[in-house]
């Protein structure tokens, strides 16, 4: 599905619920990738601020993010409205700290959205999809994501005396939060009116945005617009907090007297989950590259496909210049030849010193360009010359292999000058010749 945007600017004038201030809202086009983009025109130097539930701050009765000086309060709605129309791509200008609470709804902001006529942009649009269930609890409120293929929300509203409960699952596409979510108003405990008032909040609050709620009775200013209203409104702030996601979710979400608190736990869940995945995926380079300095063990097995217990190479010091290194082979009492090389005078073989030498030089080839367009490649041995061993190699010493590149015949076949050093002194020797083959060639 390819991401989208708005044709034209368009805007919308209020008063935020909470602080009481006027504001003008504009929503513009953004490019493809730029994702959701506050701006305070207000400030100075106008800053944008990308939400993300890292930037939570407060979450009673709305929520609200930070970064250095910008703030914006109550972003819900206009990141449900976005996101439940299927808009990828905006700047969200405003010359004040919160959005035009308009009446209360997502309504008004969809059709702003729809006035801008949304088009499609080249871009596909990159969901997140769970790898398993994420819940979270906090008091007698709990919410859990399920893998799910698409955008599906049971939720289950009541209040502290189990009035007024109500319960819906909706499969969430842009037609069915327009028609179904979106005109779901906030509401309010006729009881909590005055404590929010002495936290500063509600200041812009009446019955032209909000429905109240008094003991089993509904005061609102015009006739509720679904029977269950306010389950869906409920909805409709999910949808707006795990915006906050910084992509589209694939998930069913099953919630039981969710609010902004417990909704932003479920976004930072979800973000550590993808979080992780990234780290997951991050892969190492899958064979030395030219811009190495040194290698240790695991770098070493991306590089050559030797394992246990043929791995003749623990580290690489250091390359020197394009063509020559010094690395590490540290001879243990655990080496499995000991046993029989020899029975009461252990001493390394000849033939792994030099195998030693090879893979060594194996390495500096492959990081003159070992990986190419055809595939992965591997260092072949293919002979030896002016082999000599000099000194006996016991368990304890650890074996400093010095090795160059001294001729190359195209670009798969060279030839090396290898030493083997332990405690300073040369203890074997060779020239080797090995070529390169790639996982394609048919050599």
């Amino acid at each position: 599905m390819k991401q989208r945007t708005l044709t034209r600017e368009v805007s919308v004038t209020g008063q935020g619920l909470h602080t009481g201030e006027p504001v003008q809202l504009t929503l513009k086009p953004a490019a493809a990738d730029a994702g959701l983009i506050f701006k305070r025109t207000d400030l100075p130097g106008q800053p944008e601020i990308t939400p993300r539930v890292s930037q939570v701050t407060d979450l009673v009765r709305n929520t609200t993010i930070q970064e250095g000086h910008i703030k914006i309060n109550l972003v819900e709605h206009v990141l449900s409205a976005l996101s439940g129309c299927g808009i990828d791509n905006v700047v969200i200008e405003m010359d004040a700290a919160e959005p035009p609470i308009l009446d209360g709804s997502a309504k008004p902001l969809v059709d702003l959205i729809l006035s801008a006529e949304p088009i499609e942009q080249d871009a596909e649009r990159e969901y997140y999809e769970l790898d398993e269930a994420v819940s979270v609890t906090r008091g007698d409120s709990s919410v859990i994501a399920l893998p799910y293929d698409g955008l599906k929300i049971t939720c289950t509203s009541a209040d502290d005396r189990g009035i007024h409960t109500q319960h819906i699952t909706l499969d969430i596409d842009p037609d069915v939060y327009m028609t179904q979510v979106a005109a779901s108003r906030t509401f309010t405990i006729y009881e909590d009116i005055e404590e929010l008032l002495k936290m500063g909040k509600i200041k812009g609050g009446s019955l032209d945005c909000a429905i109240v709620i008094k003991g089993d009775k509904i005061i609102s200013k015009d006739p509720l617009r679904f029977k269950d209203e306010f389950v869906r409104h409920k909805i409709l702030d999910i949808i707006g907090d795990i915006t906050l996601l910084g992509k589209p979710l694939k998930a069913h979400i099953v919630a039981t007297r969710p609010g902004h608190a417990i909704n932003a736990e479920l976004t930072k869940a979800i973000t550590a989950q993808m979080e992780g995945r990234k780290k997951k995926n991050k892969k190492r380079p899958t064979v030395v590259q030219p811009t190495d300095t040194e290698l240790d063990i695991q770098r070493i097995l991306d590089t050559l496909p030797h394992r246990y217990p043929f791995l003749m190479v623990d580290r690489v010091i250091e390359f020197i210049g394009d063509d020559a290194l010094m690395a590490v082979k540290n001879v243990t009492i655990n080496e499995p030849y000991f046993n029989g090389h020899f029975p009461g005078n252990p001493v390394m073989p000849g033939v792994l010193q030099l195998e030693a030498m090879a893979q060594a030089a194996g390495i500096i080839m492959l990081r003159k360009g070992g990986k190419t367009s055809k595939g992965r490649s591997t260092a072949f041995f293919m002979s030896a010359d002016k082999v000599k061993f000099r000194r006996p190699v016991r368990p304890g010493d650890q074996i400093i292999i010095n090795a160059k590149i001294v001729k190359m015949r195209g670009t798969k076949m060279a030839q090396a000058e290898c030493t083997c050093s332990v405690d300073g002194k040369v203890v074997s020797g060779a020239e080797l010749m090995f070529a390169i083959v790639t996982e394609t060639d048919d050599e």
